[in-house]
């Protein structure tokens, strides 16, 4: 908590969401929670950094799956183990890339895999932009709603909680990787 309130702490998390969106493998909420809690004012002007700094990232993945598919992409999806998750992905882009773009953003399956496909599926990197914002925005913007509404609660329940709240949030991630590779 003391080093979410550290001025360099923004741009730590700037980073994180950047990173994160194109080839790092723990989301930004590792960071924004506790910053956010911190301090309950800040916290949608965090979750529009986060958003921001997420979309941005995306595009660096976009241009991964477009411009280096076949080699920095590729490391990127055999890292992970997303092999057959990809291929379902580019096959359905054509035709639902927005939505899928706009679902998969709120949810724990990994956003790299959605903006490397992107790119890899040429689909319009206007329609990716916009798909991007939209679903990055509400999901951090929901989870400091979340944090400012239940305010000192939500910082107690953070505190005491710690070591669940880290369990959980590795699990939501090895649920998103299971769900992309068992279904995709």
């Amino acid at each position: 908590m003391q080093q979410a309130t550290r001025p360099s702490a923004k741009f730590v998390l700037a980073a994180v969401a950047f990173a994160e969106s194109s080839f790092f493998p723990l989301p930004p909420d590792f960071m924004l929670i506790p910053m956010a809690i911190a301090n309950r004012a800040k916290a949608f002007v965090l979750a529009g950094i986060c958003a921001i700094s997420s979309v941005l990232g995306g595009i660096l993945g976009y241009a991964i799956g477009f411009y280096f598919m076949s080699t920095l992409g590729q490391w990127v999806i055999d890292t992970y183990g997303l092999e057959q998750a990809f291929s379902g992905f580019q096959e359905t882009f054509q035709s639902y890339g927005f939505w899928i773009i706009a679902l998969k953003g709120l949810t724990p399956i990994p956003y790299k895999l959605v903006t490397i496909a992107s790119g890899a599926s040429k689909l319009d990197l206007g329609m990716f932009i916009l798909a991007s914002l939209i679903s990055r925005t509400a999901r951090f913007m929901m989870l400091s709603a979340i944090i400012w509404y239940f305010g000192e609660d939500a910082k107690q329940l953070f505190e005491k909680h710690f070591k669940w709240f880290t369990i959980g949030t590795i699990l939501a991630l090895v649920v998103g990787f299971f769900l992309v590779k068992a279904f995709l």
